[in-house]
């Protein structure tokens, strides 16, 4: 018989409040949760430390960043995918959904990049049914529909991968996330040294993608998102207008609105708002787009996801319940809030029945000290 894991003298944090108390653990579940602060025979002694749910991570791009820790080296995938995988763990996140791009552009006069999705969705899933990782794994599908295969890589997916999350994304510029052409302009040239004539042609290149094949391959996002069971997204909303047509498709995930407009329209539409835990960290977007603090002071800020910097999804959480004096209002973001989201009952909250996904922290000068990570009961970090 599994001998049950008490956590004990701990700051448990709930969905709506911190209380001193005690969880116990039996294989992956919670089976009993108390409060006060005695430390019963062979528990762990928390000292005081915050017990909180393990995070959840919505939009990642950091497996990209282990696949091709620089440009045209294509590290070994599986390798990669652990690192991704270890990482993750080691900064709290208990349940990722990992977004791969699916369209590609293989035509283009510079700046190409080829299908790689159904190729490292598969081996993901592969690693995770083989319990080869340390936390839980889904897909979420980036749809560029900005792109030239976008249609004929979607259908290499079924409702048999499981996909969690399909994202509408259309990153030509002028509009959405780059509005200002100066900024993407600099932030092309500079990532993939190209010169200006290269960028222009790219541009070009990109606008005539979008008006030739931008209106059949949004439409067909959408359609496979309902035929997978996914949740569907919007990414960068900027008008009113633009989450309107994102309410027309059923999305109920906005990824990183641009705009108090567009954050505002998503939350009459009762689709959540999600911001960057970078820009909170920052304190602004490199993009030159709201602040995430903004939206905060609003009432308009749901999820926090890391994107780029895995570790930005505890601290953020921590600034926020800084900021608003509720250390459980502000891991509900990154807990409760994305499991409600994307449809996951058994996690993201602390109480019995639950997943047994949970992270102990301590705050020093302000920072998150994480102490331990558990996944399904398991130590994971």
């Amino acid at each position: 018989m599994t001998q049950d894991k008490v956590l004990a003298n701990a700051m448990l944090v709930l969905p709506d409040e911190t209380v001193r108390g005690s969880v116990v653990i039996r294989g992956d579940r919670i089976v009993a949760m108390d409060t006060g602060a005695g430390v019963p025979n062979g528990a762990e002694d928390c000292d005081g430390d915050f017990v909180a749910p393990g995070l959840i991570e919505l939009h990642t791009d950091n497996l990209e960043r282990h696949i091709h820790p620089r440009p045209k080296v294509d590290w070994p995938h599986q390798a990669a995918i652990v690192a991704h995988d270890a990482e993750l763990a080691s900064v709290g996140i208990t349940t990722v959904f990992d977004a791969i791009r699916v369209g590609s552009i293989i035509n283009g006069p510079n700046k190409k990049y080829g299908k790689y999705a159904r190729a490292i969705a598969t081996e993901i899933l592969s690693m995770r049914d083989s319990g080869a990782l340390r936390i839980s794994h889904h897909i979420h599908l980036r749809a560029e529909t900005c792109s030239e295969t976008l249609i004929e890589e979607l259908a290499e997916f079924g409702p048999e991968d499981r996909i969690g999350i399909v994202s509408l994304m259309d990153h030509t510029p002028g509009q959405r996330q780059f509005v200002n052409l100066d900024k993407y302009e600099g932030f092309i040239r500079g990532k993939y040294g190209l010169d200006k004539a290269d960028f222009e042609a790219h541009v070009a290149h990109l606008f005539g993608l979008r008006e030739k094949l931008g209106v059949a391959h949004e439409a067909a996002a959408v359609v496979a998102a309902e035929r997978y069971g996914a949740v569907l997204a919007s990414h960068d909303d900027t008008t009113a207008a633009q989450v309107a047509h994102s309410a027309g498709h059923g999305i109920r995930l906005a990824e990183f609105p641009t705009t108090v407009e567009a954050a505002k329209a998503n939350r009459a539409h009762e689709i959540a708002n999600i911001m960057g835990g970078p820009n909170l960290v920052r304190g602004g977007s490199h993009s030159g787009n709201v602040a995430a603090i903004e939206l905060a002071d609003l009432g308009l800020l749901d999820v926090i996801s890391s994107d780029y910097v895995p570790s930005s999804l505890l601290l953020g959480a921590v600034l926020l319940g800084q900021h608003w004096g509720d250390m459980a209002k502000g891991l509900h973001t990154v807990t409760a809030a994305p499991a409600q989201s994307t449809g996951l009952v058994d996690r993201g909250r602390l109480g019995v029945g639950m997943q047994a996904d949970m992270i102990r922290f301590r705050v020093t000068e302000g920072v998150p000290a994480l102490r331990a990570v558990w996944s399904k009961g398991v130590r994971a970090a």
